[in-house]
């Protein structure tokens, strides 16, 4: 697991569930249908993306294929930190 995976998975474990589900979460795992996040949790995302990855999120970017997983959160991060 890459430090972007695990500062994801630290992150959801703090503020939307228990650590023991977040070690039981695989990367691929869609945050909106195991009830993980919902559309207030993905703004506490995004603020949490943009302070710790210092990157700038366009509101056109949040989509699910960007923010609905830790494997698609990560490539996401790692695609606006090369943008940049």
């Amino acid at each position: 697991m890459t430090e972007i995976e695990n500062k994801i998975r630290k992150f959801l474990s703090e503020n939307f569930i228990l650590s023991e589900q977040a070690d039981q979460l695989s990367p691929s795992d869609s945050f909106l249908e195991k009830g993980i996040i919902d559309s207030t949790g993905i703004l506490e995302l995004v603020f949490f993306v943009e302070d710790q990855f210092n990157v700038q999120i366009d509101t056109a970017e949040v989509l699910p294929e960007n923010f609905d997983s830790i494997q698609n959160l990560s490539a996401y991060i790692r695609r606006k930190q090369g943008a940049g």
